[in-house]
């Protein structure tokens, strides 16, 4: 990608190069949100974000790249997973912020369009996993901690926890189209934490269900 865009986490440019990569991603979102990932044209970025458009194709290659270094940059933020004392508290938490994503139309466009997008190019494919691998690891912290506490056997796969709390979320979301609410969230939280518990997501030999207090003891 040395001609196009970096490849994730290769290069982080300051100064001028941040502003214009800012002003892209921007305009990637905005389009995204309007016009749908089959919409979304050069033209369109190069005029929403004043950036002339063989900068665009010199540097991302065409819309495949743009949309992936949009992810790449979402994937840039202070974001930290939840840390309310525990582990039911976290997961709700984080169900509750999937929930809460998608629950404006106009906010959950742009993100929507993402998922879409990865259906239809290889390269935005690529860039929603390694998008969602990072988010899912930095919300491993929030079982480990668990763990320390008793809550979780040893063993737990955390990545498996973080990502089975939001899965029904999300079959919801974008395959049977049904609405989402808290108390879906809520629900999605508290099977994780049971399955947890019962030890369904520890690896290894000599693993079993912790021995926690029960939920709200």
């Amino acid at each position: 990608m040395e001609q196009q865009n970096p490849a994730p986490g290769t290069r982080r440019p300051g100064g001028r190069t941040a502003r214009t990569r800012a002003a892209v991603r921007d305009a990637v979102l905005t389009g995204l949100g309007e016009h749908g990932y089959p919409g979304l044209t050069v033209e369109y970025v190069a005029e929403r974000s004043g950036v002339h458009k063989t900068t665009l194709y010199r540097r991302w290659g065409g819309i495949e790249g743009l949309v992936a270094d949009a992810l790449d940059l979402a994937g840039e933020d202070g974001w930290t997973p939840p840390d309310t004392g525990d582990l039911e508290g976290d997961l709700r938490a984080l169900a509750r912020e999937v929930r809460d994503s998608f629950a404006d139309p106009a906010a959950a466009a742009a993100p929507t369009a993402f998922v879409a997008a990865a259906f239809q190019s290889e390269r935005a494919a690529d860039a929603l996993r390694a998008f969602y691998a990072e988010r899912f690891a930095r919300c491993e912290a929030v079982v480990e901690r668990a763990v320390a506490r008793g809550e979780a056997p040893a063993g737990t796969d955390a990545g498996a926890v973080v990502r089975a709390v939001s899965a029904p979320l999300f079959l919801r979301l974008f395959v049977t189209r049904e609405p989402v609410d808290a108390a879906l969230a809520d629900q999605a939280a508290a099977a994780t934490v049971a399955a947890v518990r019962a030890g369904a997501f520890t690896t290894g030999a000599g693993t079993g269900p912790a021995t926690a207090p029960p939920a709200g003891g």
